[in-house]
């Protein structure tokens, strides 16, 4: 079966050889010549670019105008689609230290720290911006399905919601649920944001209540940083960035033990 990156360079080749004919099969007629290569490059682009959307998930929908459920965000939003990539430390004491790079300028962005004791109250991820604390991840060691209550800042700030991984679905899920949407135990507010795709590959999409996409995460890309291991994660204009970090190292680590598994096979 052909993998992602493979479907795209075949697409890429494609939208290369068709271009560069129409240019040539144009050539007798100079005047025509600029206006069809122009459009038939811009035609295949779009096509190109809806499919490249529907394979990693879905078309990321603009969230500017849209109020987040839990209020203020954790980090700063931007107006603009934005990636990062988030790489797992090599040499790590607590084995959920990670470093976020803002690749619109190969700069990081954000740290995430995880916990040496792995006790009630003491198993926490901490994520900092700029050496200030903006997000606390609590994990629930007493739980159906593994659980990461939210906080602002350091530890001690909002509760702003909780995620945790569906008990009834057709395939693996996770769930974010708002703190100040009310509800506790079996009556929890419904789902404001959902995760879904492919986690031990990590390639999954987020999406809100409405359904739209606001983020997507994926390892297989055209273009790989060699100089460090990650996967990126791309983000809807408007939507929380350290929220969308927090979720998606939760998620990482729930999977950390098949991830080791999967690198001790390839390397037989």
């Amino acid at each position: 079966m052909l993998s992602h990156r493979k479907i795209v360079v075949l697409l890429l080749g494609l939208l290369f050889h068709t271009t560069t004919v129409a240019g040539w099969t144009s050539s007798s007629r100079l005047g025509k010549r600029r206006s069809l290569h122009s459009s038939t490059g811009t035609r295949l682009y779009n096509i190109f670019s809806d499919i490249g959307d529907v394979l990693s998930g879905g078309k990321l929908v603009d969230q500017t105008a849209v109020s987040l459920p839990y209020g203020e965000p954790l980090g700063k939003p931007q107006d603009a689609r934005r990636t990062l990539a988030i790489q797992e430390r090599a040499i790590s004491f607590t084995g959920e230290d990670f470093d976020v790079f803002d690749l619109e300028d190969n700069r990081p962005y954000c740290r995430v720290r995880g916990a040496m004791l792995h006790l009630p109250g003491k198993d926490k991820m901490r994520i900092t911006c700029d050496g200030q604390g903006c997000a606390t991840l609590d994990r629930k060691l007493v739980a159906l399905t593994p659980t990461y209550d939210i906080y602002r800042g350091g530890g001690s700030g909002e509760k702003i919601g909780w995620l945790e991984k569906a008990k009834i679905a057709l395939t693996d899920t996770f769930e974010f649920h708002a703190e100040q949407e009310g509800g506790f135990g079996p009556f929890k507010p419904p789902a404001a944001f959902k995760l879904e795709g492919d986690f031990l590959d990590r390639r999954f999409v987020m999406k809100n209540a409405k359904g739209e996409v606001v983020a997507k995460v994926t390892k297989d890309q055209i273009i790989e940083f060699d100089r460090f291991n990650h996967y990126q994660v791309q983000l809807a204009p408007g939507m929380d960035p350290i929220l969308v970090v927090a979720c998606a190292c939760a998620i990482d680590e729930e999977f950390d033990e098949e991830h080791k598994k999967r690198k001790e096979t390839e390397k037989r």
